[in-house]
């Protein structure tokens, strides 16, 4: 450490020991390699070497280089990734600078100020920094209108220092070296985490597709009332104009009578060619959300299943779905879990998360039953070893896990499962935890465009047919 850095005093030991402690907050705030030495360099074991990393997208070129040497900046520029350590050479103001410092200072602390060695680990400190900055910036917005500056700037700027540390996370590949003599030797080198490397670039592009989509609304022919707080009566100055639309379009929004409502033009509604290219936005944004959700649920199945998790579960299957579910899942020859769930007649998503639940539960307990008659082998070892013998726990694990994904596919906006969540709060993989809550926001600002959007269309409907 530079001495010139920190001030000593002779005559107070707890003065040094003070200004040691806020010099070490500040390099590690200004040297990006601190705040990951300790991220493993395990990859996931569904990405082999073999994998195409051209990928579906193209991130930009680097703009600077990175701060100091880092052991992966040969990787990144030669596999064209976008470092962002340079977002520290690019504030404006000394504030600015010192909300990145303690943005990072408090990641260091594991969220816990106080330095009483009470915080959580990185990856879940990264993962709720990602999370409370999204409901920071999108929290408030109700509306389909271009983001505020402010709040543009400060997403872009935070979310480029956290994905930073993505640009350390690399896996180590053997790679020859020519020495000055003409010598070939072989080397380990670094590249990027094949499952960051495919996925971190896709979220980049669906961030900024999103934030365009949002940007296109500036000149609208739609507008909103505020259904909090202005009357019938008093929502625009010409009475009647949007009267009919407001009230229309109520019962749509009962449940979130806080919500601003769309208004049209009473007359005929919104224009032919306003009317095409809302739809086309509103299938743009829902193939956004498609493609979230599908990172999103790669990543959540890599992640480890806590041993908190699997202690809780019951002790047969049958007890976590219930006799009626159990019967169907286990007589029927070819089973069907759409007709499963219209018998059940699950009426909410409440309920529905709580079937999914039950049947999740009931998956693993299968899996483990599988897996004990097998030596203890890994699931993807039960399925092949026991393709060809008539193993009643592979059967049900199996139509279980058909049951789970049919129904999230019927509940699109479900939230996340018990085990979802327990898989989230104890995760220590750091790029794991920035690929998991990096989707699972944009998911969560997709699926509220499509409703933004088609709460639109639907006032335009009601507009038009009345």
């Amino acid at each position: 450490m530079d001495s010139s850095s920190v001030s000593v005093s002779d005559e107070s030991s707890e003065a040094a020991a003070s200004a040691s402690t806020r010099s070490l907050v500040d390099a590690a705030a200004g040297n990006l390699s601190r705040t990951v030495s300790d991220v493993s360099t395990s990859f996931s074991e569904q990405c082999s070497s073999s994998v195409d990393h051209s990928g579906p997208f193209e991130p930009g070129a680097a703009v600077a280089k990175l701060i100091g040497r880092s052991p992966a900046t040969n990787a990144l520029s030669r596999l064209s990734m976008k470092p962002r350590a340079d977002v520290l050479d690019r504030r404006s103001t000394d504030d600015e600078m010192e909300l990145v410092k303690e943005r990072f200072s408090k990641l260091l602390l594991g969220e816990d100020m106080s330095g009483g060695g009470k915080g959580v680990c990185t990856a879940v400190a990264i993962s709720n920094a990602i999370t409370n900055l999204y409901a920071t910036v999108f929290g408030s917005c109700h509306k389909l209108e271009p983001l505020p500056a402010g709040k543009k700037g400060m997403w872009r700027r935070e979310m480029d220092c956290l994905l930073s540390v993505c640009d350390y996370i690399v896996e180590f590949i053997a790679s020859t070296q020519t020495l000055p003599d003409g010598t070939k030797v072989e080397v380990m080198a670094t590249r990027p985490r094949s499952d960051i490397y495919i996925n971190l670039p896709a979220l980049e592009k669906l961030d900024a597709m999103l934030i365009e989509i949002l940007d296109s609304f500036q000149d609208a022919e739609f507008w909103y009332a505020d259904a909090g707080t202005r009357s019938f009566a008093s929502v625009t100055s010409t009475s009647s104009t949007m009267s009919s639309s407001f009230r229309k379009s109520m019962h749509r929004n009962e449940e979130k009578w806080w919500l601003p409502v769309p208004c049209v033009p009473d007359a005929a509604g919104l224009s032919e060619t306003a009317r095409k290219d809302l739809q086309q936005k509103r299938d743009c944004a829902n193939q956004i959300h498609k493609a979230a959700v599908a990172i999103n649920s790669g990543v959540l199945s890599d992640m480890e299943v806590p041993d908190s998790f699997m202690a809780l579960l019951p002790k047969s299957g049958r007890a976590s779905v219930g006799d009626a579910v159990y019967r169907t899942m286990l007589g029927a020859d070819k089973f069907s879990p759409d007709y499963l769930l219209d018998k059940l007649d699950i009426a909410s998503e409440h309920d529905a998360l709580a079937m999914a639940d039950k049947v999740e539960a009931a998956m693993y307990v299968w899996r483990r039953k599988a897996s004990a008659s097998h030596g203890k082998a890994r699931w993807s070892k039960v399925k092949e070893l026991a393709a060809d013998d008539d193993d009643k726990n592979v059967a049900l694990a199996n139509r279980a896990e058909s049951l789970l994904l049919c129904l999230k596919h019927r509940f699109p906006g479900l939230s996340q499962t018990t085990l979802d969540t327990s898989k989230i709060q104890y995760n220590k993989d750091v790029g794991q935890a920035i690929l998991e809550s990096y989707s699972r926001v944009l998911e969560s600002l997709a699926f509220n465009m499509v409703s933004w959007i088609d709460d639109v269309l639907f006032v335009d409907k009601s507009t038009r047919n009345k």
